[in-house]
């Protein structure tokens, strides 16, 4: 199963992190997050780096011209929209570089009918928690009500993610709505400090959810 760990601000843990064989790094582009990257990594070292590792870029509400800058400037692989963003600028932005919507969900929000307008113009999906603000909450994100949804686009899984959840992830990709989980996002529940990861435990994790 992929993993994507989010919020990376050391460019020696992303290194790590391509040596265990994570696929997918998550860097916030959002300058109210604690874990700004910006502030931490230069682009032009990201960018020149030899990675494996996917490099996601998580934006709120940012101008396009200004993404797209940042895109090339860090050597970005997608981008992750976790603000308000309409349908048609997604499919502006697809133009250029893979779309992951986020959605950040309730117990009883319409999912079918909330994700529909978004089908087209993004690549995939990303689902998480509800919660005050932009971001993600670190709260557990209920991911039974996902399975009624009739979801027929790849997406990642976030919310509160942790080693202790593997069994479940295991039994929610053999769900049907399972069919399309493309990968687990993790994030604060492996960390040492905001922006600072626990790699021991990210270790753990990845490893024990593809034993």
């Amino acid at each position: 199963m992929r993993v994507k760990v989010c919020g990376m601000t050391q460019l020696d843990q992303v290194r790590k992190l391509d040596e265990m064989g994570v696929d997918f790094a998550g860097f916030i582009f959002y300058p109210k997050s604690p874990r700004f990257a910006s502030r931490h990594i230069r682009g032009q070292e990201l960018r020149k780096a030899k990675l494996r590792i996917g490099k996601v870029g998580v934006f709120v509400n940012t101008p396009y011209e200004e993404m797209m800058h940042t895109v090339d400037e860090f050597g970005l692989d997608m981008v992750q929209l976790h603000g308000d963003e309409s349908p048609h600028q997604c499919d502006l932005i697809a133009n250029y570089v893979t779309v992951i919507k986020v959605f950040r969900l309730g117990e009883d929000d319409p999912i079918s009918w909330i994700i529909k307008p978004f089908d087209e113009p993004s690549d995939m999906f990303l689902f998480d928690t509800l919660g005050v603000g932009y971001g993600g909450t670190g709260k557990k994100f209920n991911w039974d009500v996902l399975k009624p949804a009739g979801i027929d686009k790849l997406f990642f899984l976030s919310g509160g993610i942790e080693p202790d959840d593997v069994e479940k992830l295991k039994a929610f990709s053999e769900e049907p709505v399972g069919k399309k989980l493309f990968a687990v996002d993790i994030n604060s529940r492996c960390e040492i400090s905001s922006g600072v990861k626990d790699l021991d435990k990210v270790e753990e994790f990845f490893k024990t959810l593809n034993a």
